[in-house]
């Protein structure tokens, strides 16, 4: 999604938002992550305006004083930024890839199910299962924060059954221009 995204010629145009606005979306955001309203608050207090960031191919960037915190695209979920994810790295669920996907992912990859399945991989237990269409944080074998962050294809148990064909879209990953981007 952020693999060739340069401000200058991909940003459409800011707009801050109005209120009511701001308060639908801090809704969606405390109903989609796993998140406490204290936490929100303290990553985007109600006294700050929220500025809403439009860019080619209909994704929305939200930021507070010009610091990307997340992205939609289309009506998809909202995504924290990598950068908010390793301040917070609770708020979505993990799943994780063995060393053999980590450059794949690096390259912007969409990640494959056999890397989740493998020694190395991960995916949350039957009882904490994800269904197809979960924002996930995706970690890799041996790294400590999240390298990527993508929506499920499929779900977590399917992937484990079917073990072929893609697992996670991914949305942005480390190295990628939203990435580079500290200030907009």
């Amino acid at each position: 999604m952020f693999k060739k995204f340069l401000p200058s010629t991909d940003v459409s145009g800011q707009t801050p938002l109005k209120s009511s606005v701001q308060r639908s979306i801090r809704a969606a955001v405390l109903s989609q992550w796993k998140i406490e309203p204290e936490t929100l608050e303290s990553i985007w207090p109600k006294k700050e305006s929220l500025v809403h960031v439009k860019c080619k191919e209909h994704i929305s960037i939200y930021t507070i004083h010009g610091e990307p915190l997340f992205f939609q695209h289309f009506d998809e979920p909202l995504y924290p930024t990598l950068r908010l994810l390793h301040k917070y790295p609770y708020i979505l669920p993990m799943v994780k890839v063995d060393r053999g996907a980590i450059r794949f992912l690096l390259a912007g990859a969409h990640m494959m199910c056999p890397g989740f399945t493998s020694a190395g991989g991960y995916l949350p237990p039957a009882n904490a299962a994800l269904p197809a269409g979960t924002p996930v944080a995706i970690h890799a074998e041996g790294k400590e924060h999240a390298v990527g962050i993508g929506i499920t294809k499929l779900g977590t148990e399917e992937m484990r059954k079917v073990n072929k064909g893609v697992g996670v879209e991914i949305a942005t990953h480390l190295g990628d221009d939203l990435w580079a981007l500290q200030k907009l």
